[in-house]
């Protein structure tokens, strides 16, 4: 190696250690900690070192019939904002994807709520959830009695699922553009010269070409929403009658309310290998229908 080659690789490292350190110190370290803390029943309240217990605060997680309560309500709540978002950013995405006067702006509009921070816009949605709040109001210009949309155990959930999808469609409709203004135009024009219609063109040509944004779509979306926290704290704090506590707000409680960071650790490594699970088959089932 040269002198030059030399000084250009000290300069390289010396750029790339601010962001290695951030990185080490704020999520490597932690992770290895927690993963250390899972097998002890830590708890800061007690006196003494942790004890460790190995595999038994695993076990304990598996057969609580709490946490896969917890788990059964992340599902509905990520499969729920799923089955909204991501139909509703293609449709947005679609209508978005065409060049007229002013549509950047609109674009734009559309993009706002991703850049907004979720607990500001947690904040929002709880006002417009209050019994005095937006959604009532408008009820009430049509005759239709005060909904408690947050404090009903069956209406609390969707209110979330609402609330969330509604935050995802503008990052899924940008990623849902991007793949649309991919696609080669030859390909409709092709499709037109077949005789097919708008549905048809939609269905073998739109529909093909976003599949591979369509799985990340779908895969990010899911890997965010399993690991929600902010927005259910600040609109349910896990209620009414632990309809909306996900696993991130039990996670939560196991840790700062009742001491046991021993088993809220093992809880966080169980939820993370649940969310690589799901995330992989996601991709497997998409790209085999891809091969298909």
């Amino acid at each position: 190696m040269t002198r030059q080659q030399r000084k250009r690789a000290v300069a390289a490292l010396l750029f790339v250690a601010p962001a290695t350190l951030y990185i080490l110190i704020f999520f490597v370290v932690p992770v290895f900690y927690g993963l250390g803390l899972s097998f002890t029943d830590y708890n800061p309240m007690a006196r003494g070192a942790p004890d460790f217990i190995g595999l038994q605060g695993y076990r304990e997680v598996l057969a609580s019939e709490r946490f896969w309560s917890s788990i059964g309500v992340t599902l509905h709540y990520a499969l729920g904002s799923l089955a909204l978002a991501v139909p509703i950013a293609l449709a947005l995405a679609m209508l978005v994807n065409t060049q007229v006067a002013g549509i950047t702006f609109f674009r734009s509009a559309l993009f706002a709520p991703r850049v907004v921070a979720l607990v500001a816009v947690s904040m929002i949605w709880l006002w417009l959830y209050s019994r005095d709040g937006f959604f009532n109001y408008l009820l009430d210009l049509v005759g239709i009695d005060a909904v408690n949309w947050l404090n009903n155990p069956d209406t609390a959930i969707w209110s979330l699922i609402v609330m969330r999808a509604w935050k995802a469609l503008g990052q899924n409709m940008i990623l849902f553009l991007a793949g649309l203004q991919s696609v080669p135009p030859h390909l409709y024009e092709a499709a037109k010269v077949d005789g097919a219609g708008r549905w048809q063109q939609f269905r073998h040509v739109t529909l093909p070409s976003l599949r591979p944004i369509m799985t990340y779509v779908v895969a990010v979306n899911l890997i965010y929403l399993a690991q929600s926290f902010a927005e259910v704290y600040i609109l349910t704090d896990g209620g009414p009658l632990e309809s909306t506590r996900v696993v991130n707000m039990l996670i939560y409680q196991e840790a700062f309310q009742y001491n046991r960071l021993g088993q809220a650790s093992a809880m966080a490594f169980v939820l993370f290998v649940l969310i690589f699970g799901l995330a992989y088959f996601n991709i497997r089932a998409m790209t085999k229908k891809k091969d298909e």
